[in-house]
């Protein structure tokens, strides 16, 4: 059975300083977001009623909309008390929660200085982005054949939905292999993520991950780097080339909605989840519901 369709949801959102009725959230088919990909966005998520790292997302927000030029008409305190007041309403504890900024319709062009600035806030429950199943197995993926673009060729510090376009062909192209997510490789041929995931590698007990310089630096891979040292466990930032991979003993996935995610193959790689995925699973678990 098909999922339930988006727009035709039950519940409460937010919109440029109103709270409505989710069916009357709406833009207008002229917004220069839509036509130009002028628009910022986070994903959290709500453990037992509380938004982990709530401030740190809104901070990234606001740091996104800079990147690309402007300004959300909304401070970091009033959007943060907007979300937890929209999770009450909406009688949510355990929730993925949208915030999104986008320059409006004012006119049409590429040009966007008198563009207005609009903010909405969405929230729902989201058990997980990957079935249980897949994530105790370790989930499926293929490599991308589209690159993370150089700092110099897009704005790649910001979470600007721009950027995920070549995620969605990416996705799109595992799923129709029969897999759940694709890893991508930088401009240089390195590897950087997947398509919505920072990536980490297992070897001899260290924990690798690409260093974080043309894509987004994620808030959950801070939070799982913090954890893994405080487990005294080596973790190194540096460049990680594909086959260096076949040589890993785990892999993961590390985002705030694939919390920690096991990987089981890449390619013709295989790999067995093993104790410090487990233990790094366990810490995050423990982490976020604290």
């Amino acid at each position: 059975m098909a999922s339930e369709s988006f727009d035709n949801r039950k519940g409460i959102l937010w919109i440029d300083g109103q709270f409505v009725d989710w069916s009357e959230a709406k833009i207008h088919v002229l917004s220069h977001a839509l036509h130009y990909a002028s628009a910022v966005f986070e994903g959290e998520r709500a453990y037992n009623g509380k938004v982990f790292r709530l401030h740190d997302h809104t901070y990234r927000l606001h740091r996104s909309a800079q990147i690309l030029g402007f300004q959300i008409p909304y401070a970091p305190d009033q959007i943060n008390t907007v979300t937890m007041d929209l999770l009450k309403r909406n009688n949510l504890m355990d929730a993925y929660i949208r915030p999104i900024a986008w320059r409006g319709s004012e006119d049409m062009g590429v040009s966007a200085h008198s563009k207005s600035i609009h903010l909405a806030i969405a929230c729902w429950a989201w058990p997980s982005y990957f079935s249980p199943e897949a994530r105790q197995k370790g989930i499926k993926l293929i490599v991308s054949p589209w690159a993370r673009p150089a700092p110099n060729t897009a704005p790649t510090a910001a979470k600007a939905s721009g950027l995920y376009m070549i995620c969605t062909l990416s996705k799109n192209m595992a799923e129709e292999q029969g897999c759940q997510d694709a890893l991508m490789l930088d401009w240089r041929g390195q590897v950087a993520e997947s398509t919505g995931a920072n990536l980490f590698m297992v070897k001899d007990g260290q924990v690798h991950t690409p260093k974080a310089d043309c894509f987004l630096d994620g808030i959950t891979r801070q939070t799982v780097m913090g954890l893994a040292r405080g487990l005294n466990i080596t973790v190194i930032e540096r460049a990680i080339m594909p086959d260096e991979l076949a040589k890993a003993d785990e892999v993961f996935l590390t985002g705030t909605a694939a919390e920690v995610t096991p990987v089981g193959q890449i390619g013709d790689w295989t790999y067995t989840p093993g104790a410090v995925t487990a233990a790094l699973i366990e810490a995050y678990t423990q982490t976020v519901n604290s």
